[in-house]
């Protein structure tokens, strides 16, 4: 008989486990307060389904494979947790582009003059571009940290490059997520 009409059980295959985002190699985990919040929202969820999962015996393989996969999502996690290195941006200097600030530049050649941006540089974990929240690690971010208010900086956006003036700089948009 073929292959292709047999079951296979699936149940004792190591879980795809999709990877979190990734941090340089001797790289700190720098976390923002909401960043370390988030995580341990994260955690406190899938904690409460990996007990779900556990409690569940009417189909032992998809409960083996469940726990397996909710495992290993709590052993990354844990072990990102673990790494977290906790800034608080209310400590930064308010003139200078640090981790945890949000940022307004304004380009000023190249590009579109006049043109303006604003995101905040958090962690990794915490980073959504739709959100405006960049990764510490990511290219714009690192060419903005230590610039101060009124400093001009180029950035390589592509294959062009764009001269922006940092216009804006604050440290409280880190509000904690809704509870």
């Amino acid at each position: 008989m073929s292959r292709a009409f047999t079951k296979e059980d699936d149940s004792l295959e190591a879980p795809i486990v999709p990877p979190r985002a990734p941090l340089p190699p001797g790289m700190a985990n720098y976390v923002t307060p909401r960043g370390l919040a988030l995580l341990r929202a994260e955690l406190t969820t899938l904690d409460a389904a990996r007990t779900r999962a556990e409690a569940n015996r009417e189909n032992d393989a998809d409960r083996t494979r469940l726990l397996s996969l909710y495992n290993a999502q709590l052993a990354a996690l844990n072990a990102r947790l673990g790494s977290a290195r906790l800034i608080d941006p209310r400590a930064q200097p308010p003139q200078e582009v640090r981790f945890g600030a949000t940022v307004t530049l304004r380009t000023r050649t190249g590009g579109r003059p006049g043109t303006e941006r604003r995101f905040t540089i958090v962690g990794v974990d915490e980073a959504d571009v739709a959100e405006g929240r960049l990764a510490f690690v990511a290219p714009i971010a690192r060419a903005v940290q230590g610039a101060q208010l009124g400093q001009l900086v180029t950035l390589q956006l592509g294959g062009q490059e764009e001269v922006v003036e940092v216009i804006g700089i604050s440290y409280d948009d880190l509000a904690l997520p809704a509870a």
